[in-house]
């Protein structure tokens, strides 16, 4: 045995286990699937575990693999507790699944994810087997198999499994339904979650592993390794995104030494951005960007030899990083990945990174930014950064709990300059958000522009600065100045510095942000004695209580004293920013400002603009949501605050959803003792609810829910409530959304009381919720509560309207399914719950429902329609679900199927006399149940179509056809034997029903071969299915459904650009149609053509349009006669009779000049039993393409069926190859066979015109076969080669409404090597009198084709010449041998004589003009005789007219060899006298329009009507050749 197992005894040595190990050894895996091949052989496939219990002694070597990894466990392990046994199961059903991915090789990755899956789950089995874990570690151990294991049924598309919080099962009779689908609900939701946590959206995101996009919060962590840069100063590194550029900066403060300034950060520089959201990460680009500040003298080029002022932070450089991959997931997103920031001088950054020096003092930093993102040209130097980001999924604390080892406590984290998508409660932020936007100074007294920077600071009212409130940003010690960059002198001045205020909320009220500005010099004596030159301020808390608007800010700058700028009490009382209605004030003109303080003055010729925003949890901007949340501050503003929320806008209302809350049910239990305020607090309750259900804040449904849970305290908050809606609050319902309900559970999802629920269609989004609620209710009724129920109906009315909408409903839900499809448990519940509330109906519809006048025929309708339903649902469908899917379901809930089978039958057979009326109407839903493959199920529906026969010839014999019944069958032919026996037992049925069953099975067969191929990418064996169908249907005269599948080949035909099929296949409906005003049968045609006149002129219109484009001109010449013929005599319409004959004379014109290559034919036996059977064993002839080479469509013919043999031999293969399993594909090519057409034959026609009729409209087909016989002349091959020739007769002619038809008949004659001599020689006077023809017809065609036929008969070293015919058949002994053979063999030598008599006339074949001589014949000229031109001396007459003069020599040595041939054919065979008769052709007057046909071996020129004609033979030939043609 090569690969596999054989096992030769079933006794022997006990295979023992790993010593020293508790665990069972790896078991023995088969590593090459092993078929069974002798007696004692073990089948096996690959991957498939052998127990090895014994092995043999002595002969053979069990040959089984060891291999970690494997995926059958033996029967024979202890399964002690249930989570083994569901591990052993799942592994089971996975093993099947994995081995298929392993055979079709298409998801590697996931082949791959499942081996270790697999793997991770032995192991951890063995874990719970070996019993030693302590309880913690084995809950724990039972979460992760399970989550295992779920999450592996999930990405192999098996069933969701729902558990309790113990991880057991859940089993559906001991949970309610409600709490089975809750379950359902929030397993899918977690396995949603972490599928999304595996994958990134582009599903290109190895790394991304935490909570992916379920999550509405995502993080980017950076971890900064090194920076490079040769500075020699201090430097302060600010980090941040760039666009949104809405994050707070991570600061780095770097040592002149090259390492961080705080030494204990050295290689822990890490911080994450938070609060990314899905915007965020859709935008087009996102850049990481590191602003590079040195601290310390004004410019690095200043020597050391004076004392320079120092401390001052100088703009350097930037560095910047396209990261969107790495935020979107289409690359690695790694903590241990390192990106290298260089200097790098391309305009467009692969990988997306660039460093850039100030390139000039006047180089903002600002500007910068831009300009490097743009890619437009910077400085680089050969500095960078090295970093490392990952993305992360989740809030903070999701991300700390997840990342333990990249988030910690000494993690910056820099937050979103904003609110994040979720704000969760408790989560409590007051920071306020300062940028110094830019500034322009005058140089006051000053020479050059001022080197201005400004300190920020915040102070009380007392002007006393609060104490480290300012933050630079992440990962930075707060401060209580900030200074800014100094721009070294420009008066117009761009910072775009970002710091955070964090200011207690109790102190906001009373603080102010002061801003003083001062020149600095480069050398430190006159910087010394810089003083402040002016100040400005603004108040963080607004008078009427709110908090400083968003945006920018045009503050007033103030000058004097510097004592007096400082002084706190100078200016808060002045105002701090500009007028915006004043546009004065911005020019920077003079401004006053009344009542100012002495020594404070404005500066007028500065300006400076700032931009703050807020963002706070307790903060507001708004006056009405203030008004609100401090409402006890003024108590008779309440009522009118109330009204005001429902303007407040939603995003405000929302980030202080907590506040707002707390407020409205404070309000709401303080006021307990009235009910002035209840019905304003309900509709603020509905409003936000409403709110918290639009799309735009649906991320907020978590923060109501956890509000809900774990803040709302008012307990009895719920009486108001209820009070309000019992009297129906006015915003009641119209503010709630949608009708968004409170369920604590549910969230948003349920919907509220007023909606309809009496139908699917009222049941909103979310369905599946609604129907389980339904299904509870049917699981607590049993058969009283549905006896009682039905009495309640006052009238028989209603409850037949109640009967009907519910079997519709129930129609619905079963059809279209609320349910994912891996809710197995779920649906199976529900279709319990259904089959017992069917059942209960269908008692009330035979009790109530059936007799006499109670009989209500739409309601029975209804109710076998959605049995029929319920049992062909897909979820019932046994077989197609694995064998352990199969045995739990049926271990559980049995077969539902057998039950409302049998219902069905019942219910039918209690209908009597009534069934006629569900005929045929109940045939469809019938026949639709025995498509189900369970045998006994098919056994007991059979009786009931029988029963319908039976029926319907005893009320209307002979009614209906067997052919309207047939239409409706499909596959289930197994059970034709009990149709016919229940046939046979009624006598008056026996011949009909064996009719009917013969027609069905021809239409199966042909359904069947349609199915097989409907689905391939290449249609070109639909195309023989549909013709098949079509035929089938045109037999039985079923002329729709024959128009219908007309329809669909032509579309086929169309798509794969088969105009002429196309054209031939429309052409078959037209004929169905007459000329008459009658209205044609429905079909895919147009709806506005009524009549079948119309349809037809439209169809041939058509017609002609696909024949054009198929250059089938003279079929489109055809149809255009008949247009014209209806145009003229019957419509008289001259106006498209002028259209037509213009068409049509368009047609012949491009029969002459344009080129229309001749198709080739194929032959192609398609031979072996894995073959469908409308191509088994057949033989087709194929038409090529244009120009189709037979290598290319041989490939087109194999694309089908890769794994098909092509037989290399032309001969009819064997039996073994035609009774075999495989598939043997022949192909060679064909020749037509058929004769000229009669009015073509022996006519003088433009081969423009004849090659049409050579290679179209035919039927018969030929192929050559070559072989030899009798001994072997090596010098001589003509005098052995025989030829098979195989004629082959196809079932119609080619082309039609296929390019194949299928071969009907063969016939093989076999062709001795002298008759092949004489066949060729007859091809080749042909061609030499066609290439004559064309060459005295078209004076410019190339004359290299003539010249290589003539060179190639006359030149002896060319082609042999005459000789091997000589040698082979001219010789004494072969004359002797084959007396039979002498007639052929002067018709041999007549035709090598014919080709090379005479000499040339000396009029070179014009008429003498001297020749006018009376004619017996109407006048026309006596024909004179003279010396005959024979074809070759023609052909190189021609050829000597056109040669060119270089090729003048090569023609020379042609005539040459020509003398030569015509002294020795005439020396050999005898000159043969020849004549010509020469005069005018009669054309259509003497002849009837064409010349009698020539003796064999007599030639012919083209002529036309009225010009010469030459002929060419014996005296006896031309009087044979012109008898009766009136000349002499």
């Amino acid at each position: 045995m090569a690969h596999g197992v054989q096992v030769h005894r079933a006794w022997g040595l006990v295979r023992g286990s790993r010593q020293g190990s508790q665990l069972p050894a790896p078991l023995p895996t088969a590593v090459w699937n092993f078929p069974r091949t002798k007696e004692h052989h073990l089948p096996l496939q690959i991957g498939e575990m052998v127990h090895i219990l014994q092995a043999s002694e002595g002969k053979g070597d069990p040959r089984v693999h060891p291999s970690v990894g494997s995926c059958t466990l033996p029967e024979s392990v202890e399964e002690s507790t249930p989570m083994v046994q569901e591990i052993t199961t799942t592994l089971r059903e996975w093993a099947t699944i994995w081995k298929q991915l392993y055979v079709v090789r298409v998801w590697t990755e996931r082949y791959g994810q499942v081996k270790r899956m697999m793997q991770e789950l032995m192991e951890q089995r063995s874990q719970l087997l070996s019993g030693t874990l302590p309880k913690d570690q084995l809950l724990r151990l039972r979460k992760e198999v399970t989550g295992k294991m779920d999450y592996g049924n999930k990405i192999l598309a098996l069933d969701l499994v729902v558990r309790d919080e113990d991880e057991n099962i859940l089993d559906p009779d001991r949970t309610s339904v409600i709490s089975l689908f809750q379950a359902h609900r929030r397993a899918a939701q977690t396995l949603t979650q972490r599928i999304q946590e595996e994958t990134s959206p582009q599903q290109t995101a190895p790394g991304r592993g935490t909570h992916g996009a379920a999550s509405p919060s995502h993080n980017l962590y950076l971890c900064v390794r090194n920076f490079v840069c040769h500075i020699g100063e201090e430097a302060q590194l600010f980090m941040a995104l760039y666009d949104p550029g809405e994050h707070e900066n991570y600061v780095i403060r770097w040592a002149s030494t090259g390492v961080p300034q705080d030494i204990e950060l050295l290689n822990n520089l890490k911080a994450v951005f938070t609060d990314l959201g899905s915007t965020d990460l859709k935008r087009e680009r996102l850049f990481l960007v590191c602003q590079i500040i040195r601290v310390g003298r004004m410019d690095l080029r200043d020597s050391h030899s004076r004392k320079l002022s120092t401390g001052l932070r100088r703009p350097f450089g930037i560095s910047v990083m396209d990261i969107t991959d790495i935020t979107k997931g289409t690359c690695d997103s790694d903590e241990d990945k390192q990106h290298f920031i260089p200097d790098q001088r391309e305009k467009v950054f692969s990988p997306n990174c660039a460093f850039s020096r100030v390139a000039a003092d006047g180089d903002f930093l600002h500007n910068m930014i831009r300009k490097v993102v743009e890619g437009k040209d910077i400085n680089h130097k050969g500095q960078g950064l090295w970093v490392s980001l990952k993305m992360l999924w989740g809030d903070l604390s999701q991300v700390r709990k997840d990342h333990p080892h990249l988030v910690d406590r000494s993690t910056a984290v820099a937050r979103k300059l904003g609110y994040p998508e979720v704000i969760m409660p408790g989560d409590v932020r007051n920071d306020i958000y300062l940028t110094l936007v830019q500034g322009e100074f005058d140089k006051g007294n000053k020479k050059t522009q001022k080197n201005v920077e400004v300190t920020v600071c915040v102070c009380d009212e007392a002007g006393n600065v609060m104490q480290n409130v300012i933050h630079a940003g992440a990962g930075d010690s707060p401060t209580s100045h900030y200074r800014s960059v100094v721009y070294y002198q420009q008066r117009h001045q761009r910072w775009m510095e970002t710091l955070k205020i964090a200011v207690p909320i109790e102190d906001v009220h009373r603080t102010h942000l002061r801003f003083t500005f001062r020149h600095r010099s480069s050398s430190d004596s006159k910087d010394r004695s810089e003083r402040i030159f002016s100040i400005a301020f603004v108040r963080l808390m607004r008078p009427d209580g709110t908090t400083l608007r968003d945006g920018e800010h045009d503050l007033v700058l103030y000058k004097g004293d510097s004592k007096k700028l400082e002084d706190a009490s100078t200016y808060l009382s002045l105002p701090s920013e500009r007028n915006v209605s004043e546009p004065k004030l911005l020019s920077g003109s003079s401004f006053r400002v009344s009542g100012a303080t002495p020594g404070l003055a404005v500066s007028t010729r500065d300006s400076f603009q700032i931009s703050t925003l807020v963002c706070s949890t307790k903060l507001t901007q708004n006056v009405n949501l203030l008004g609100l949340l401090k409402w006890r501050s003024k108590p008779s503003l309440l009522c009118g605050n109330l009204q005001k929320l429902m303007n407040v806008d939603g995003g405000e209302v929302i980030k202080f959803l907590q506040d707002t809350l707390d407020a409205l049910f404070s309000i709401m239990m303080e006021h307990s003792e009235t009910d002035v305020y209840d019905a304003l607090v309900f509709d603020a309750l509905v409003f936000i609810v409403g709110l918290v259900a639009d799309r735009k804040f649906q991320h907020f449904n978590t923060v109501l829910e956890a509000y809900i849970r774990q803040h709302f305290s008012a307990t009895l908050a719920y009486k108001c409530v209820l009070w309000d809606m019992a009297r129906g609050g006015t915003a009641g319902t119209a503010g709630m959304g949608g009708g968004q309900g409170w369920d604590s559970q549910d969230g948003a999802e349920t919907g509220g009381a007023g909606r309809d629920r009496a139908g699917t269609a009222g049941m909103g989004g979310d369905r599946s919720h609604y129907v389980a609620c339904m299904a509870a209710i049917l699981s607590q009724m049993d058969k009283e509560h549905y006896s009682t129920y039905i009495q309640a109906f006052p009238s028989r009315p209603e409850l037949m309207d109640f009967l009907m909408e519910t079997f519709i409903l129930f129609k619905d839900l079963i059809g279209k399914t609320v349910y994912p499809g891996d809710w197995m448990v779920m649906n199976m519940v529900q279709n319990r719950e259904f089959l017992r509330a069917i059942n209960h109906f269908a008692a009330t519809l035979t009790e109530m429902f059936l007799h006499n006048s109670d009989f209500e025929l739409q309601l029975w309708n209804n109710y076998f329609h959605l049995a029929v339903a319920f049992l062909t649902q897909d979820s019932l469908q046994l077989e197609n679900f694995s064998p352990a899917k199969r045995n739990s379901i049926l271990a559980k809930y049995g077969d539902m199927r057998a039950t409302i089978g049998a219902s069905i039958r019942d219910m039918w057979y209690s209908l009597g006399q009534r069934k006629i009326e569900f005929i045929p109407g109940m045939v469809g839903p019938i026949l639709e149940m025995t498509l189900v493959p369970e045998l006994e199920l098919r056994k007991s529906t059979i009786p009931i179509f029988f029963d319908m026969m039976l029926c319907e010839n005893y009320s209307c014999p002979g009614g209906r056809s067997t052919a309207e019944l047939a239409v409706q069958w499909d596959p289930w032919a197994p059970l034709f034997p009990s149709l016919l026996s229940c046939c046979q037992s009624h006598p008056e049925l026996a011949k009909p029903g064996e009719d009917f069953v013969r027609l069905v099975s021809e239409l199966l067969e042909r359904l069947l071969d349609y199915r097989a191929v409907m689905n391939d990418e290449n249609k070109t064996y639909s195309m023989s299915c549909t013709v098949n169908l079509l035929n089938f249907y045109k037999e039985i005269d079923r002329q729709a459904m024959y128009i219908r599948y007309l329809y669909k080949l032509k579309d086929l035909h169309i798509s794969y650009e088969n105009y002429t099929e196309g054209a031939y296949t429309l052409l078959l409906h037209a004929r169905l149609l007459t000329e008459s005003n009658a209205a044609p049968v429905p079909g895919p045609h147009s709806l506005q053509l009524h009549t079948q006149r119309q349809l037809k002129e439209a169809l041939y219109n058509q017609i002609i349009e696909y024949f054009d484009q198929g250059k089938m001109w003279e079929e489109a010449i055809h149809i255009c006669k008949e247009l014209a013929e209806q145009y003229e005599s019957h419509l008289f319409d001259y106006e498209m009779l002028s259209d037509i004959l213009q068409r049509e004379a368009k047609f012949y014109e491009k029969i002459l000049k344009v080129l229309r290559p001749s198709p080739d034919y194929f032959a192609v036996g398609y031979y072996g039993q894995g073959f469908p059977t409308f191509l088994r064993n057949k033989v087709f002839i194929y038409r090529g393409k244009e120009y189709e080479r037979r290598e290319d469509f041989e490939m087109r013919l194999l694309s089908p069926f890769p794994n098909a043999e092509k037989l290399k031999s032309t001969s009819p293969p064997g039996q073994d190859i035609t009774d075999s399993p495989g598939q043997y594909i022949q192909c060679f090519t064909v020749q037509p066979a058929e004769e000229a057409k009669v009015r073509l034959r022996g006519r003088s026609i433009p081969e423009q015109i004849t090659n049409f009729y050579k290679s179209n409209h035919v039927q018969r087909f030929s192929y050559s076969r070559p072989f030899k016989r009798g001994p072997n002349d090596p010098d001589n091959e003509f005098a052995n080669m025989w030829i098979e020739r195989t004629t082959f007769r196809t079932a119609y002619p080619l082309p039609g409404i296929l390019r194949w038809f299928v071969v009907t008949s063969t016939e093989t004659i076999i062709i001795s090597p002298l008759e092949n001599a004489i066949e060729t020689m007859m091809k080749t006077n042909e061609k030499i009198m066609s290439e004559i023809n064309r060459h005295q017809n078209d004076p410019s065609l190339p004359i290299n084709p003539l010249s290589m036929l003539l060179n190639g008969i006359v030149d002896p070293a060319v082609m042999g010449g005459f000789a091997k015919y000589e040698k082979a058949f001219f010789q004494e002994p072969y004359m002797q041998e084959h007396p039979e053979d002498a007639g052929n063999i002067e018709k041999l030598k007549d035709l090598i004589a014919w080709q090379v008599p005479g000499a040339a006339s000396p009029w070179q074949g014009q008429l003498p003009p001297s020749v006018r001589c009376p004619s017996p014949c109407q006048g026309a000229p006596r024909v004179p005789v003279v010396p005959q031109i024979p074809l070759l001396a023609e052909g190189i007459r021609i050829h000597g007219q056109k040669v060119t003069e270089d090729l003048r020599p090569f023609h020379e040595r042609m005539e040459q060899c020509f003398e030569q041939l015509r002294a020795k054919v005439e020396s050999q065979y005898g000159a043969r006298e020849m004549v010509s008769a020469r005069g005018w052709a009669w054309g259509w007057h003497g002849w009837g329009g064409q010349l009698p046909p020539p003796p064999p071996g007599l030639a012919r020129l083209r002529v036309a009507a009225g010009q010469p004609v030459q002929v060419w033979g014996s005296r006896e030939q031309l009087a044979e050749a012109t008898a009766g043609a009136g000349t002499g």
